[in-house]
């Protein structure tokens, strides 16, 4: 090699260096982690969980961004939209990643294509829960009332399409019975009509519910995961109680948009984890109802895709249509 050539690649090696060490570390700037749903909901707990922890352990800033409407989808939109930098992060969940796809005539985004999954956060299941007073005592009970009857007990939900309600279709179909499903504007005026015996049983968010569980004002039933939930820990799951493999909840997805550099996926996904093995986070999360999750980001895009198709296909079989 003649000494032109040798200077040439020693200045070409020492210009990729200098370059190197100019590119900013990340993150350098907050980090926008947009919530879909208004604040003080349980996905907007968990989010702000998530930050506070990742950023006492990283001392990274965090911004969370609340942006509601269309069952999250507005806000999962801002981020399908965002630069693929990692300074932008959703924390997406069953409802807007598994579900509308199949509900919405049209989404603003795919679901499928539009992000890179970066880590499960925390499940939560539904209760099914019963007027403290009234006459289920148990899950075999209100199984033999509602094949007694058919199409006459009435379910409560907080809207066509939540998570609850899709579980209460799913259990119908599994336990062989029918009932009369009345979906509500949200959580709190199903569980009012329910304390007001109005309606016959309600799959519910444990948060909504749990106060009056402890308190006997409502019974309940059955938690829809496959273990018990710490939260309600003497609650036996519907798998328990004769149903086999039964296994629903509202899990929270942190992800980012597509496109995003794999070296920031793995970090992102290496300080969730740290955050949420303190014992300090998973005694807040299972105080609001939910469970923590992980996994490596692989096992979370497969689980993302398995739960698409199941939802999916429970959506169209059941012709669930939104408000």
């Amino acid at each position: 090699m003649s000494s032109w050539s040798r200077f040439a690649c020693a200045a070409l090696l020492a210009a990729a260096t200098a370059l190197a060490h100019a590119q900013p570390a990340y993150p350098d700037q907050p980090i926008r982690l947009v919530v879909p749903f208004p604040p003080a909901g349980g996905t907007d707990a968990v989010a702000r969980l998530l930050a506070e922890k990742m950023r006492v352990a990283t001392g990274w800033n965090f911004v969370v961004e609340n942006r509601a409407g269309a069952g999250g989808n507005i806000g999962m939109d801002a981020v399908a939209r965002s630069r693929a930098d990692g300074y932008t992060l959703g924390l997406g969940q069953t409802a807007n990643l598994a579900i509308n796809p199949a509900l919405y005539a049209k989404m603003p985004y795919d679901a499928a294509k539009a992000f890179v999954p970066v880590a499960l956060v925390a499940g939560q299941p539904v209760v099914l829960v019963v007027k403290g007073d009234g006459p289920y005592r148990s899950l075999a009970d209100l199984v033999a009332a509602a094949k007694a009857r058919p199409g006459a007990l009435t379910m409560a939900s907080a809207g066509n399409g939540t998570v609850g309600h899709l579980t209460g279709m799913l259990f119908a179909q599994k336990a062989g019975l029918q009932a009369n499903h009345i979906p509500y504007k949200g959580a709190g005026p199903a569980a009012n009509d329910l304390l007001g015996g109005q309606v016959d049983f309600y799959f519910a968010t444990p948060q909504t519910v749990a106060a009056f569980v402890k308190a006997g004002k409502l019974r309940a039933l059955a938690v829809s995961s496959a273990e018990r939930l710490p939260l309600l820990p003497e609650i036996k799951t519907i798998a328990e109680s004769g149903y086999a493999g039964f296994d629903t909840r509202d899990w929270k997805l942190l992800v980012a948009p597509a496109g995003t550099p794999a070296a920031i996926v793995s970090r992102l996904h290496a300080e969730v984890e740290r955050a949420l093995a303190q014992p300090e986070a998973q005694a807040q999360l299972q105080a609001e109802g939910s469970v923590r999750m992980g996994g490596s980001p692989q096992q979370a895009a497969q689980f993302l895709l398995a739960e698409q198709q199941r939802w999916g296909a429970l959506v169209r079989a059941g012709n669930v249509k939104v408000d």
